[in-house]
């Protein structure tokens, strides 16, 4: 009974947590969060508890692999080198000072460094919702970040735990040993499972096996990875990357429209429903501790929330003047961005999924049968770290933009309309040796030409590309999709009064509607969401 109330509160909160995001104009992670630590005030909900494995096994993977296929490949080479270095070097910096100051309030040096490890890495989902305004090279950036770091925390907090309760011993040798081949075994268990995957989905014609198998696919990466005992996180994150390079090529168009509408709904659920989880979690967390440890946990959020923040801003505004003085070749000169760009790369690292599921994951006793040390401490930080940079950075973050006045990111417009606009011309110059192997006719010949004709002059016309007669194109397309859209309205009234006149089936409804629903998204050229 408790899983169905909380599956009927999870979907209720994130309808009226959009709603009330949209109306009050701030980020839906903000007030899901919020919301969820007012159900945690409900008793019925006290009894709930969020198993780490649900958030590694069953989120982590989709989400990963989502935010995989839908971040640019082609950015992610140009920006390589940041990108390495703050999801590698910006991650192991942060743990190290995390855990100092864990340390000196007085966790033990093993459980301090577990509480680095699950605070060091910011979160895919989160960036991507926050940050989603952001230039396409920023957001970029912080989505690749966030993609890899993941899997650094996770390593470093296996050895930290694997070093508090004895199952493992630290030498430097040693350490990075087992970091190098939890990364390298990661990305190779996400090669071969995108390899399986790209040819698999090559011999299903079926639209629903196509996305069957697409839907494994991610589960499959960590669980090869975490087989063999390497990064899951990278494995998936790996694999969706080289899918989104192959998977163009190897799927029908049926295919890619019911995977797009599958994963844009099921991720937009995961990943409300973890903002709200998380929230609930965090007042779980609280009222685990006494009134002594309160105080403590509240000391240790605001420091370990100071450090986290701190050591971003001091990263992204140290290593670009050490890379500026190794790196001087122009290539390098051309890349470089200001400081108020780092001012919003920095004030977007937020903290979630990873955090969590990590902090959930601390084992309960050591090898000797002793208690881990301060293990609900750890929990109460990581959830407090988690509500500070989602609450208090997600409401700075629009405020940090518009002081820092980015330039207008017009790259993936003028690529989109260069696209189509090649694409109308490169068809419509092959039209006639086309239509010559179909055998078409020569009314049907002139009838595509015209529409290709009309096609390219509004493209063209959007370019100010035209030759003088761009205003007279642009207002014949509007006219032309106008009147089509009112007859698509007509047409389905008419076939649902033929339904409710029982004239004709459900069946038979549903087959037209959805043919004429595309028709509709084709003329109104609605964007799928990310």
């Amino acid at each position: 009974m408790l899983a169905l109330v909380l599956v009927v509160l999870l979907g209720t909160a994130l309808v009226l947590g959009h709603t009330t995001a949209r109306r009050l104009r701030v980020a839906p992670p903000i007030v899901l969060l919020l919301g969820g630590l007012l159900l945690g005030f409900v008793p019925a909900l006290r009894e709930v508890r969020l198993p780490p494995e649900t958030v590694l096994l069953l989120f982590l993977p989709a989400l990963l692999f989502w935010e995989s296929l839908t971040t640019s490949l082609r950015e992610i080479r140009s920006n390589l080198r940041p990108i390495v270095l703050l999801s590698t070097v910006l991650v192991i910096a942060t743990a190290g000072a995390v855990a100092v100051v864990g340390y000196l309030l007085g966790l033990p040096w093993g459980a301090a460094w577990v509480l680095g490890a699950a605070v060091a890495p910011t979160d895919a989902t989160a960036v991507s919702v926050l940050a989603r305004a952001l230039p396409r090279r920023t957001i970029t950036t912080l989505r690749a970040e966030s993609l890899v770091n993941d899997g650094t925390a996770l390593v470093l907090y296996g050895l930290a735990v694997g070093i508090t309760v004895g199952a493992e011993h630290f030498t430097v040798p040693h350490v990075t040993a087992l970091f190098l081949l939890s990364v390298a075994v990661g990305a190779l268990s996400g090669v071969v499972v995108a390899w399986i995957g790209v040819r698999v989905r090559g011999l299903l014609a079926d639209p629903l096996l196509g996305n069957v198998a697409l839907l494994i696919i991610p589960f499959t990466a960590f669980l090869l990875a975490e087989v063999v005992h390497s990064s899951g996180v990278l494995a998936v994150v790996v694999c969706g990357l080289i899918m989104s390079q192959a998977g163009p090529r190897v799927a029908s168009a049926e295919v890619r429209r019911q995977a797009i509408a599958f994963w844009s709904l099921a991720t937009f659920v995961l990943n409300g429903s973890l903002f709200v989880l998380v929230g609930l979690q965090a007042q779980e967390a609280v009222r685990e501790l006494t009134s002594a440890g309160l105080a403590r946990a509240a000391l240790a959020v605001a420091a370990v929330s100071a450090v986290v923040i701190g050591v971003r801003f001091l990263f992204l505004f140290t290593s670009p003047y050490v890379i500026r003085l190794l790196d001087r070749r122009p290539r390098q000169r051309a890349r470089r961005v200001g400081a108020r760009t780092r001012v919003v790369s920095a004030t977007a690292g937020f903290r979630g999924a990873v955090s969590l599921a990590v902090a959930l994951s601390v084992p309960r006793t050591l090898d000797s049968g002793a208690p881990f040390p301060e293990r609900d401490l750890i929990v109460c930080v990581t959830c407090g770290v988690i509500a500070v940079t989602i609450v208090v950075q997600g409401l700075l973050l629009p405020v940090v933009v518009r002081w820092a006045r980015l330039p207008p990111d017009t790259g993936v417009e003028a690529e989109r309309q260069l696209a189509e606009t090649l694409a109308a011309e490169e068809a419509l110059a092959a039209l006639p040796e086309v239509a010559a192997g179909l055998g078409t006719a020569r009314e049907v010949l002139e009838r595509t030409r015209r529409e290709y004709e009309t096609h390219l002059a509004v493209l063209r016309a959007g370019t100010g590309d035209g030759d003088g007669e761009d205003e007279a194109a642009l207002r014949h397309d509007r006219h032309y999709t106008e009147l089509r859209l009112a007859m698509i309205a007509h047409k389905r009234a008419t076939v649902l009064r033929l339904r409710d006149e029982r004239r004709i089936d459900d069946t038979v409804l549903r087959q037209l509607q959805s043919r004429l629903d595309i028709e509709e998204v084709r003329l109104t050229r609605r964007e799928a969401a990310e």
